[in-house]
């Protein structure tokens, strides 16, 4: 009767262990509404999940966190620009962003104190217009992000591209195309986000003016 016991409570053990958990990309993996396409890009976000979600150290300071507002990107934007909004926020995530939320009043998740940043920028009650200048500047990788007040963005994504630009010139001189083709392929969509970021920044991530009836 014991030994039974023992056998149930290992194999119950056992059982746990090896279940299978699912993360929250993995619900947009199994969505009939995400398309195969989606799907294909969205999976290496779930399997990062599957690494970050068991480390306390990975933790984003982002709600969403990066790895969900990047699948959620794709989901509701599809693969190329959804993955141009992912690049501009995992560019965003860095030490400073705390400090830049602060300087726009921004939301903060009651539960944890995380910054809330959403993927529709529709969420945000701002009504703000870019500028001629901000709009010319934002072709100009970095020196967008500087202009709309965001320095440390723009050293960020100016340097994630030249690190992905620097990689495709060995890829192609070393004749490497499977590799030239990434690079190649990830330095278009970094120097895409960096546009969309310039842009967002500057109409988006702005201190609020105060409202000219109420004086706040």
């Amino acid at each position: 009767m014991i030994g039974n016991m023992k056998k149930l409570i290992l194999l119950t053990l056992l059982s746990s262990a090896y279940a299978k958990i699912e993360y929250p990309a993995d619900s947009l993996l199994k969505s009939k509404n995400t398309t195969l396409l989606q799907k294909i890009f969205i999976y290496p976000v779930a399997q990062w999940q599957k690494i970050s979600y068991k480390s306390s150290t990975l933790n984003c300071q982002f709600y969403p966190s990066c790895s969900n507002y990047c699948s959620l990107a794709i989901k509701d934007n599809g693969p190329l620009f959804g993955s141009i909004i992912a690049m501009d926020r995992i560019t965003r995530c860095n030490p400073s962003a705390l400090s830049y939320h602060q300087k726009i009043n921004g939301a903060y998740k009651d539960e944890d104190g995380r910054l809330i940043d959403y993927v529709n920028p529709a969420s945000y009650n701002q009504n703000l217009k870019p500028s001629l200048l901000s709009s010319m500047l934002a072709f100009i990788p970095g020196i967008g992000r500087f202009h709309s007040g965001r320095f440390y963005d723009g050293i960020y994504g100016m340097l994630n591209l030249l690190l992905s630009a620097k990689a495709y010139s060995i890829a192609i001189k070393t004749e490497n195309k499977p590799m030239a083709n990434i690079f190649g392929g990830t330095s278009a969509i970094l120097y895409a986000s960096e546009v969309y970021g310039s842009l967002r920044a500057s109409k988006y991530y702005q201190p609020k003016k105060p409202d000219e009836k109420t004086g706040r």
